[in-house]
């Protein structure tokens, strides 16, 4: 592509030639010609001078430090995902479905719609327009996938799940698996049915091997333009609010409420029946056990030390109780001798 139309496309001011034709991206460091790279980071900025790259993709004060051909914009990063999607090819397949594929006859698929081979598509599904329905997924009964979404393989989608449009669900996703409601019955566990459904509004996007449960009563609910990693468990009756992102093997317990434009560092854990206000940003590996009503980043655990200096602190912390307990009595002997001070 020529470097002036990835500058339209990428909404970048463009410095140079334009004429340049790009043939593919690559990394600052190893980019030659006809390949477009981008500094965001600016750990990285030490292969700005020496890079070979065609063209690169920079912050505005980074611009005199370029000495190639450069699309310069507020936000490098947003600009290389725009950059990246003009090299993007899907290999859609034509629309119909595939002789491979089951659709019962009570399910509606639209004409440009695509469902491929292996597929299962339950009665009373209806599957929108420009809906890509992958390899061997599973549409329930009575399941709504909007317009221009894609099933991208092995997903399942169980009875009565909502997915609005342009939403994307990467291999193994489930959605509408059955929450874990379980009641005691003496020693036994009986289990509690699960009546609730799901709801993906617009452009979600679900990452491999995720599972959202569906509702005890009321709906599982991912509001517009949320985001999730790979390998999070969402449990039933959550809402995610919108254009919140979720790293990868994050554990959202039931009854959770988490507000909009929040993000959850990867390994987070969160208990049941808290809410997070919008804007909350917690770091990895925190476990939430309240709710977090302030917009904020927040942060629980210990980072990695060397493995001599974390015996040491694993000694001192198991002897917590006993140094409080001296503390203590130091507090109230030191009181003792002021008082004693004060009448001497």
């Amino acid at each position: 592509m020529r470097l002036a139309d990835l500058a339209a496309a990428a909404g970048a001011e463009l410095h140079g030639d334009g004429e340049v034709v790009i043939k593919e991206p690559e990394t600052l460091q190893q980019a030659g010609p006809g390949q477009i790279a981008f500094l965001s980071n600016p750990r990285y900025r030490k292969y700005l001078a020496q890079t070979r790259a065609s063209a690169v993709i920079i912050s505005p004060k980074d611009l005199e430090h370029c000495f190639t051909n450069a699309l310069v914009a507020d936000d490098p990063y947003l600009a290389w995902a725009r950059v990246l999607r003009c090299f993007v090819e899907e290999g859609r397949p034509p629309a119909g479905v595939h002789p491979a594929a089951v659709v019962d006859p009570a399910a509606q698929v639209d004409e440009s719609a695509v469902v491929e081979a292996g597929s299962v598509v339950a009665a009373g599904a209806r599957i929108g327009a420009n809906a890509w329905i992958g390899p061997n997924c599973v549409v329930g009964r009575d399941v709504v996938i909007g317009d221009d979404s894609r099933l991208v393989a092995s997903v399942t989608v169980l009875d009565r799940v909502r997915i609005g449009c342009r939403c994307l669900l990467h291999p193994g996703v489930v959605v509408g698996s059955d929450g874990f409601g379980l009641a005691r019955n003496g020693e036994r566990w009986e289990k509690v049915p699960q009546l609730g459904s799901v709801i993906l509004e617009d452009e979600v996007e679900v990452g491999a091997n995720t599972t959202i449960d569906r509702g005890a009563v009321h709906d599982t609910i991912l509001r517009r333009g949320a985001k999730l990693d790979n390998l999070i468990q969402v449990a039933h009756n959550v809402e995610i609010g919108e254009n919140t992102a979720i790293a990868a093997c994050t554990g959202i317990s039931g009854s959770t409420r988490i507000g909009a434009n929040c993000t959850l560092a990867g390994g987070v854990g969160l208990v049941g029946h808290i809410e997070l206000a919008d804007n909350v940003h917690v770091t990895g590996f925190s476990m939430v056990t309240h709710s977090l009503k302030e917009p904020g980043v927040y942060s629980s655990g210990l980072a990695a030390v060397p493995h001599d200096q974390w015996k040491r602190s694993a000694v001192r912390v198991k002897r917590l109780e006993e140094m409080a307990r001296k503390i203590r009595e130091l507090e109230k002997r030191v009181e003792q001798l002021r008082e004693e001070k004060k009448t001497g």
